[in-house]
């Protein structure tokens, strides 16, 4: 099956010089996809030119007239800027030219045209981004929001632990994964507000069935893999997913330096070479880019706005497997059997209306 994904290549720090090299990298050894390159078709026929690239087979172009810009408020990226490479990347989903859409824009933009452009899921409010991170169990955290919704409530929270465990049940086959809610502390009694309240739910949800909840957990217990979600609000999860980012990089830097400042360190680097090479690539923060926005009718792939060539094509790597396990729709199902919808509700369930 030929899986058909559009990319928004004018999105992220670089725009076209990564966007477009990566998609052509991933076009050469996957036959099994096609690309639609959604930009200004000047700009993507030169970078097409420089890959030489410009009669890739599969590889299309749909012409944008104007970009999101990385510090455009979302009013102006959802009701000034219609023929931006972002809304039209996304139209390609909801009109079934594409399976998935990839981004490296502006977070709330895109997470605000998304919402118009491909509604949500019956009984999502807000959609949430969610990604993975190692931990030493050699199994992937799943952990979100990771940054679309900074200011959460607990019915918020707990739809995201809903959503999260059908995409964990869908991706890894685990029937009941285990959600934990990220606090400071394990009791019961600590945390804020919202924290507490969230906790009310889920624990009425373990009871009934419906969720694994584990508990509270702390920020080292995701890397201990304690449990397979983490869920937390987008202000906490951002500013986590960006200090383990940048930790991972300074590790690596360091222990380079290291390893480079005399000849003794080297030839102890060359014999450990695999050992190294083992820690920098589970350390390395670009294997894990590419965030899923859970909640749309569609397959959105978020990815990190400084990305370069190597970590968007894994973002394109995560659309990619999604529409190849047809998770959507198993998460559609999932959400049905946990967050069941009653008849009368509306069949657009984004409360969005025309900009």
């Amino acid at each position: 099956m030929t899986i058909k994904i559009s990319i928004d290549c004018m999105g992220g720090d670089f725009g076209p010089s990564v966007t477009v090299a990566a998609a052509v990298s991933f076009a050469n050894r996957e036959p099994d996809v096609e690309f639609v390159l959604v930009g200004q078709e000047a700009v993507l026929q030169t970078e097409l030119k420089k890959l030489g690239a410009q009669n890739h087979p599969q590889l299309s172009i749909v012409h944008a007239s104007e970009m999101v810009e990385m510090d455009d408020p979302i009013e102006i990226a959802l009701r000034r800027k219609k023929d931006s490479s972002m809304r039209v990347a996304l139209n390609q989903v909801k009109e079934g030219q594409a399976q998935a859409c990839v981004s490296a824009g502006n977070t709330g933009a895109l997470m605000a045209v998304s919402r118009y452009v491909l509604k949500t899921m019956p009984g999502v409010d807000r959609p949430a981004i969610c990604s993975i991170l190692p931990n030493q169990k050699k199994l992937p955290t799943y952990m979100l929001d990771l940054g679309a919704n900074v200011d959460c409530e607990p019915l918020h929270l707990h739809q995201f632990a809903i959503m999260g465990s059908a995409l964990v049940a869908a991706l890894e086959s685990k029937p009941r994964p285990t959600v934990g809610l990220l606090n400071v502390g394990e009791e019961d009694i600590k945390g804020n507000d919202v924290v507490k309240r969230t906790a009310q739910l889920l624990r009425a949800d373990h009871e009934r069935g419906l969720l694994n909840f584990y508990g509270n957990v702390e920020g080292n217990d995701i890397f201990k893999g304690t449990t397979d979600i983490v869920v937390c609000d987008g202000f906490v999860g951002n500013v986590t997913l960006k200090a383990v980012e940048g930790l991972g990089r300074f590790v690596k830097t360091t222990m380079t330096g290291a390893f480079k400042s005399n000849p003794l360190n080297i030839l102890g680097a060359l014999i450990a070479r695999g050992a190294l090479n083992h820690i920098s690539k589970t350390m390395n923060p670009s294997n894990y880019n590419g965030g899923s926005l859970l909640g749309l009718r569609g397959v959105v792939i978020k990815s990190h706005g400084s990305a370069d060539k190597y970590s968007y094509e894994w973002a394109i790597q995560r659309a990619f497997d999604a529409v190849k396990n047809d998770v959507l729709a198993r998460i559609t199902t999932s959400l049905a059997e946990l967050m069941p919808v009653p008849a009368e509700a509306s069949t657009d369930s984004s409360g969005s209306t025309e900009p």
